[in-house]
């Protein structure tokens, strides 16, 4: 992604890459693939991605013994206990529930799945680039 963004803003490999991610407002690393992940708990939640993934994510709502707390009304998802910190934790139901979790509530609202990436986007980006600019 580095190269492709010094390829087209041309630049000395030793020159920092971030005003270059910055000007063609793409998204660190670290933020594309909490998106990428973001995405697809939005469409598993909303019955648009395969069973086989929709299967892996629970809401408070879905299980019994938590439908009546006030966590359930809420959008947040059940992260699972891992036992390894380094594999487990990479795991999709574990990363994909934290990273939902630390959304905030506006942008997991949207009704439809191109307003969602829009306001998705735009928070991660600000985010990622809040300290430099």
């Amino acid at each position: 992604m580095h190269a492709a963004a010094r390829l087209i803003y041309p630049s000395s490999k030793f020159d920092h890459v971030t005003p270059v991610l910055h000007q063609l407002h793409w998204l660190k690393v670290r933020e594309w693939t909490d998106f990428k992940l973001a995405v697809l708990v939005y469409k598993c939640l909303h019955r648009l991605a395969p069973p086989y993934l929709i299967d892996e994510l629970c809401r408070p709502a879905d299980l019994e013994p938590r439908q009546r707390r006030r966590s359930a009304s809420s959008s947040s998802l059940i992260v699972r206990r891992s036992r390894l910190s380094t594999v487990g934790d990479r795991a999709f139901p574990v990363a994909a529930a934290r990273v939902w979790n630390n959304l905030p509530q506006h942008v997991t609202s949207p009704p439809c799945l191109h307003v969602f990436a829009s306001r998705l986007k735009t928070h991660f980006f600000s985010v990622s680039f809040r300290e430099q600019f």
